[in-house]
C-alpha cells in the first residue's frame, strides 16, 4: 500500500503542477464553456477577480510539495479544498460529461496519497 499512496502523491502532484502551469504558459487547449452558461459566469467570476490567480497558485505549490515528498500534510491541505471545488463545480455548474468522473478520481487520489500520513496523525493523537 505503500507502493500506492506513492505513486498516487507522484501523479497528483504531477497532474497539479501541469494544469497550474497551462493556466500562465497555455501549453494545452481549454475549452471556454458555453456562453451565458452559469459555468461561464462562473469562471469570468473568479478569472475577472484574480481568485482563479490564486488558486493557481496555491495548485502550484501544492503541486510541487507532493512532487518532493516533503510537507505532504500542507500540500494535501492546499490541494484538497480546490479539488472538492473542482468537483462540485463539474456536478452543479457543467453537469455531465466526463470532467465530473475525472474530478471523482483525483479526489481519490488525494485520500490515497494523504493515506499514510493522516491516519498516522489520527492514531497517534491520545
Amino acid at each position: 500500500m505503500k507502493l500506492a499512496s506513492t505513486i498516487a502523491r507522484l501523479l497528483l502532484g504531477l497532474l497539479f503542477v501541469i494544469f497550474s502551469l497551462n493556466f500562465w504558459l497555455h501549453f494545452l487547449p481549454v475549452p471556454p464553456p458555453a456562453e451565458g452558461s452559469p459555468a461561464a459566469n462562473f469562471m469570468f467570476a473568479i478569472y475577472g477577480s484574480g481568485y482563479l490567480t490564486f488558486v493557481k497558485v496555491l495548485e502550484l505549490a501544492g503541486g510541487l510539495l507532493l512532487l518532493s515528498g516533503r510537507f505532504v500534510n500542507l500540500a494535501l491541505a492546499f490541494i484538497g479544498p480546490i479539488v472538492v471545488n473542482i468537483a462540485l463545480y463539474h456536478f452543479f455548474l457543467v453537469q455531465g460529461g466526463y470532467p465530473l468522473p475525472v474530478a471523482l478520481g483525483v479526489l481519490s487520489l488525494v485520500a490515497l496519497a494523504g493515506r499514510k500520513d493522516f491516519t498516522s496523525a489520527l492514531l497517534s493523537q491520545k
